[in-house]
């Protein structure tokens, strides 16, 4: 009673102090410290999400200066929010400056005198997004003592940046993470383990990869941010606040390291700059050692929540060093390094001009940088507001200008593809993206090619121009040098991610413009893959092996207790071809139009061809506790294509009966020593004691591993890939009662000798030859594009016993890279890719490149389907 009745004495305040101040005075307004019962950034002291937005909201409540609007969900519910701060008569002209912004950052054709007057009513909205690695607790600690001092300031500079600014808050980028990390704290707090890691990862699936989900679009929180950018308030300045190691610089601000992407206009990048070298004055004025830039961050690849740079956005990320998640640390001077590109020692330089000494470094430190940082970042967008929303609607012309004067002018993909479903999936992924899709409404040739109506056609002539050109066409590695001809400046990340060539989907670069065919171009709208209408006359449905969308109708209806047929060879029906490995089921239209399954095509009788009965596997996936993203983004698929399964921890397999429980073992890229002792192990071969509580470090251990050949042995299926296909490697023992037999699988990993050698691979879509008579490679063509990064390289020899081995993929002999960068190709030359491997009844299917990685390489998801589906022997 006593809560209800303080916030009606609030609301009753707030409507007497609307009539006469915007700036509630401090008595009236709830601080952080009364609302939270401590002041943010307390040593070992953290609210969670839902209390941080409980007082969010309360200042929404009370104050004309903030309004919270939810922006979506959370991949497990949660709702999201921006909290939007500005003057009260901004916030009451919301709307209306949304559709500035929109007007601005997407209307080329503005006349002068309607584009003035636009820059004059708008105002710059700066977006920040906080703590999306939910580790990473300072930003969204911050956010409450940010919005307190903006909605209660009388100071008149902070008064002006908010009469020109609008400071869209994200509070929290990853609310499902943040309560995860602040329970898990609270439940270690004060004990030995205090600070310690969380185990798993902080997120329903991805952990620290939701910064890697910005082309891809997998997550329903990335999904929720891109729509600020893409579609929905068009921010011109966006930060993304981060956190980073604890011993070097104390906080990084931009402009970034080289390299930066070749797509983006200059103006951007110079951009970025002015506010860095505001951000690094203004808070080295106010005696804040340790600021650091152009330090370890490049901004070459998209993937980040910086994406939005690709769309005309003045975008960047801050990093604070981190604590023990709250709890403080003492760092000795001695302790203190510089490490990575533009900072190799630790010493006063350009880059870090007031360097940290060293000391007690707190969560409240973090706070204080963060809020600091920020107030510089308003002030800078409001100093510049007429030339920041000028400069916004100027790379909106030059972009659509560039479209119509330089090459590339359009994409095309035909409908005709391989997997057409792939082909509209990635249509509407640029929509969501904001890029416009055309379809052709008649045929016509281009550059002696043919193409048809319904084909979809992606003009460069729009303001996204930068985004939609750096996706899809081949990526090359903008080589950098630290000194002329010296050491190449490595990637910070993946070096490809053209969305064509991941998803094996046909899009031509067309290079002459043509006006004729501009006029004949319809909006882009799903109209389905080219399926079958179910009707009373379709007895038998054929789902195509080529298609991604047929596996998951096949695990659906495997779900809804469906008989499903697998055909063991290819056959025609009516002059059209059906791959070998597609799925047949007696039709039950009323079930498969519920569930939104939609057929190849339809037979009207059995065809004459051998088929199998399809089972629905039992799946154990393995997944270490520790931070185990790539087993995150396993789950991921798993879950987008029904194919259900149980997660099996390292620690769990001495009492876990594989034999009676399941078929198949996956395991994903995860480091072999992590699986088999929970330890991580150093170049030098010496192990190291990890920062998990114990209970969550049992490894496989020889005992488990027994326990895995045992399930070899009597005919289980392991599919295992990256770096976890190191534990089928060398000497292996499988136990018969008192006795033991040794064995050694018929290959071996020679991927440490060829990198020693100077292979390099910084992930990249490199070209491969497959085996086409496999079980394995069904629904795929004779070459594809896999995506590598260097943890494993196969070589079989002649196997002995009861023990078989076929190459699957293995690399051609030249013009192996497809996009991105590799050194030394050569030592790839017709090395294995892919392996079979038979023991006994057993069966393994090991890859030395992740077939799912990061839900972005659809070419080769059906390599992991088939290897789940593959036949008992």
């Amino acid at each position: 009673m006593q809560r209800y009745l303080y916030t009606y004495a609030l609301l009753i305040l707030a409507l007497l102090f609307t009539v006469t101040s915007t700036a509630f005075p401090r008595s009236v307004v709830p601080t952080p410290r009364e609302f939270f019962g401590f002041q943010p950034g307390t040593d070992r002291m953290l609210f969670d999400y839902e209390r941080l937005i409980a007082y969010l909201q309360e200042l929404d409540t009370i104050s004309p200066r903030l309004k919270m609007e939810q922006i979506g969900t959370t991949p497990l519910g949660k709702p999201m929010y921006v909290a939007c701060l500005s003057s009260e008569e901004n916030i009451k002209r919301l709307d209306e400056l949304k559709t500035i912004n929109r007007r601005l950052a997407l209307e080329a054709t503005l006349s002068s005198t309607e584009r003035e007057t636009l820059i004059k009513k708008g105002r710059v909205f700066a977006l920040g997004t906080l703590s999306m690695h939910a580790t990473e607790v300072g930003p969204s600690q911050a956010a409450a003592t940010i919005a307190y001092e903006l909605v209660t300031t009388t100071d008149s500079q902070r008064v002006h940046q908010l009469e020109n600014v609008v400071y869209m808050m994200v509070p929290s980028h990853n609310p499902d993470g943040m309560d995860m990390v602040v329970n898990h704290y609270n439940r270690f707090k004060d004990t030995k383990w205090d600070g310690c890691s969380m185990p798993g990862v902080y997120h329903k699936y991805i952990g620290h990869d939701n910064n890697r989900d910005f082309v891809t679009l997998s997550q329903e929180d990335t999904k929720a941010i891109s729509r600020l950018t893409s579609t929905d308030w068009f921010p011109q300045v966006m930060v993304e606040k981060h956190q980073m190691g604890s011993g070097t610089a104390r906080y990084f601000v931009p402009p970034a390291h080289d390299p930066i992407a070749e797509n983006i206009d200059a103006i951007i990048w110079n951009w970025t700059g002015i506010f860095g070298a505001n951000m690094i004055k203004d808070m080295t004025d106010k005696r804040l050692a340790g600021i650091s830039q152009r330090y370890i961050f490049d901004e070459y690849w998209p993937g980040g929540s910086t994406t939005c740079l690709w769309k005309n956005v003045i975008g960047f990320l801050t990093e604070a060093a981190g604590v023990h998640i709250a709890s403080p640390i003492y760092v000795e001077s001695n302790e203190l390094s510089g490490y990575g590109k533009g900072l190799a020692e630790y010493k006063k330089s350009i880059n870090m001009p007031l360097p940290w000494e060293g000391g007690w470094w707190r969560l409240s430190d973090i706070v204080t940088y963060e809020i600091e940082s920020t107030y510089s970042i308003l002030k800078t967008a409001a100093n510049h507001r007429h030339d920041i929303l000028r400069t916004r609607n100027d790379l909106c012309r030059n972009e659509v200008e560039k479209g119509k004067t330089q090459a590339p002018y359009y994409y095309i993909i035909p409908a005709q593809q391989h997997d057409p479903g792939e082909a509209i999936n990635l249509a509407l992924l640029l929509q969501e993206h904001g890029i416009r899709i055309y379809q052709l409404t008649n045929p016509i040739r281009i550059s002696n090619t043919q193409y048809q109506a319904g084909d979809i056609v992606i003009p460069l002539s729009q303001p996204f121009r930068p985004f939609l050109k750096e996706v899809m066409e081949q990526q090359h590695y903008p080589v950098r040098h630290y000194t002329p001809n010296g050491e190449i400046i490595k990637p910070y990340d993946i070096t490809s991610w053209s969305l064509p060539l991941h998803r094996g989907v046909r899009a031509d670069e067309i290079n002459i413009r043509s006006e004729s065919m501009e006029q004949q171009l319809n909006e882009f709208t799903k109209v389905g893959l080219s399926g079958t209408n179910l009707n009373e006359q379709c007895p038998i449905a054929v789902f195509s092996s080529n298609n991604n969308s047929s596996y998951k109708a096949a695990f659906t209806m495997l779900n809804m207790g469906l008989e499903i047929m697998v055909a063991e060879q290819s056959f025609s029906n009516d002059g059209d071809s059906i791959p070998a490995g597609s799925f047949l089921v007696k039709i039950e239209s009323d079930k498969l139009s519920e569930n939104n399954l939609n057929p190849t095509m339809c037979l009207a009788s059995e065809p004459n061809v051998p088929q199998r009965l399809l089972h629905m596997p039992r799946i154990a996936l393995i997944e270490s506790y520790f931070h185990d993203m790539d087993a995150g983004w396993t789950r991921f698929i798993f879950d987008s294509y029904s194919i259900p399964y149980n997660i099996i921890r390292p620690g769990d397999f001495k009492t876990t009966n594989f034999d009676k429980r399941f078929d198949v073992i996956v395991f994903p890229n995860e480091d072999n020593d992590i699986l088999m002792s929970g330890k991580y192990k150093s170049e030098d071969n010496t192990y190291s004691v990890t920062s998990y509580p114990p209970e969550y470090t049992a490894g496989i251990g020889k005992d488990g591993m027994e326990k895995l050949t045992g399930f070899l042995d009597a005919g289980g299926i392991i599919v295992s890939w990256g770096r976890s296909t190191k534990l089928f490697n060398g000497l292996q023992s499988i136990p018969h009662g008192k006795e033991s037999e040794e064995f050694q699988l018929p290959f071996s990993d020679v991927s440490e000798s060829l990198n020693k050698a100077g292979l390099f691979c910084a992930g990249s879509l490199l070209r491969v030859s497959l085996q086409n008579d496999h079980w394995l490679t069904h629904g795929l063509p004779s070459e594809l594009g896999i995506f590598f990064t260097g943890d494993a390289i196969f070589r079989t020899s002649i196997p002995q016993f009861d023990m078989d081995r076929r190459v699957i993929a293995s690399f051609p002999e030249r013009d192996i890279l497809m996009s991105g960068y590799i050194e030394h190709e050569e030592k790839l030359a017709n090395q294995s890719a892919m392996i079979w491997l038979k023991k006994g009844k057993g069966q393994l299917a090991l890859f030395a490149f992740n077939p799912q990685f990061r839900a972005s390489t659809q070419g080769t998801y059906k390599l992991l389907f088939n290897a789940l589906l593959l036949p008992k022997l």
